[in-house]
């Protein structure tokens, strides 16, 4: 990937984007399945919270696509907002930025997409390559979240494919 030429990461973008939507709808669904008033479970005592897990997946997404936007990164922390409370604030300001964030990706140029970009000088990357490890960022931590909703006293959404609530939700919507 070191060599991507500006047609090919184009290209690799226009593959990316659908994944991309599709996964930041699930990932929202989970993220608004925390209970509003358990936000701050938490399995274990050294665990995150429910809540400081989901904004840990918002704010690292929203970091790797305006990175590649900018054609670098910027590693400044990003505290939750205040006004932003539980899962409900989270979901909605997710959705509000990662729209920003696709249109931004979607004006992209082949040359800025295919622009190295050093990751924490541990490793580089064109600009574009950075699309995939942000959503496998994001699955893998939406994976670790939605292990806290049962307990948390949620029900687990689909993710891929029906879940066990899900599949009760809609036998009860059936037979109401």
């Amino acid at each position: 990937m070191p060599n991507l030429q500006p047609e090919q990461a184009m290209v690799a973008l226009h593959l990316a984007l659908p994944a991309i939507q599709k996964e930041h709808e699930t990932t929202r669904g989970v993220i608004e399945a925390i209970p509003l008033n358990n936000g701050d479970y938490k399995p274990e005592p050294v665990a995150k919270t429910a809540l400081e897990l989901a904004w840990h997946i918002v704010a690292s997404e929203h970091r790797f696509y305006s990175g590649v936007v900018a054609g670098q990164f910027d590693f400044t922390p990003r505290p939750r907002p205040e006004n932003v409370k539980n899962s409900a604030d989270i979901g909605k300001y997710y959705a509000e930025s990662f729209a920003n964030d696709l249109e931004a990706l979607k004006k992209m140029s082949g040359d800025q997409l295919a622009k190295m970009i050093d990751f924490r000088s541990m490793f580089q990357l064109p600009a574009v390559g950075f699309l995939d490890l942000g959503l496998r960022h994001s699955i893998h931590h939406r994976g670790q979240l939605s292990t806290y909703l049962r307990p948390a006293g949620g029900k687990v959404p689909a993710i891929y494919g029906e879940s066990y609530d899900s599949a009760k939700a809609q036998q009860a919507a059936r037979t109401a």
